[in-house]
């Protein structure tokens, strides 16, 4: 909102910036996992649970406005801002480096408790420039890491960019 507050504060300018603004791409996902909420929350805000279910290579600190590093291989760092938390409810964060496609877009996770102790788990990946090829992929990879999360809740073994065969 505080991009469109922006762009809403300069004139008509700037209407094609706020239309652009306003058609920009997001991924979006759900899925259920058979835990209680606090589980699902504390492995997408530890290191040993996003360690667990993303990528074995990173640094995570808990907290806003600390910066979290995640690692892919040679040289493929991806580094997100922790820009909310609120416990058991909501994580957010800013990517701050990594491929030019990323910088600037947003990831968050919403967490919902349903009947029967089941966590519903809505990801979005915000604010992409455009629809690429490289969107399409990462569109696949995040229905991946919801697939790793739940099985790291559930059953205490995710599937790690590592371990993953591509």
């Amino acid at each position: 909102m505080a991009r469109l507050a922006t762009v809403c504060n300069r004139g008509a300018g700037y209407i094609y910036s706020l239309k652009k603004l306003l058609s920009m791409e997001k991924i979006e996902h759900i899925n259920y996992i058979n835990a209680p909420i606090g589980k699902v929350y504390e492995a997408l805000t530890t290191q040993a649970g996003l360690g667990g279910v993303w990528t074995t290579e990173l640094t995570v600190h808990s907290g806003v406005g600390v910066i979290n590093e995640f690692g892919f291989g040679s040289d493929d760092i991806v580094k997100m801002k922790v820009v909310e938390l609120v416990e058991n409810k909501r994580i957010e964060w800013l990517c701050t480096d990594s491929d030019p496609e990323w910088v600037a877009t947003g990831v968050s996770f919403d967490l919902t408790e349903r009947k029967n102790g089941v966590t519903a788990v809505v990801l979005k990946h915000f604010d992409w420039r455009e629809l690429t090829e490289f969107y399409q992929w990462c569109n696949y990879n995040w229905a991946m890491f919801l697939l790793s999360l739940k099985h790291y809740v559930e059953d205490g073994k995710g599937t790690p960019y590592q371990e993953r065969k591509f």
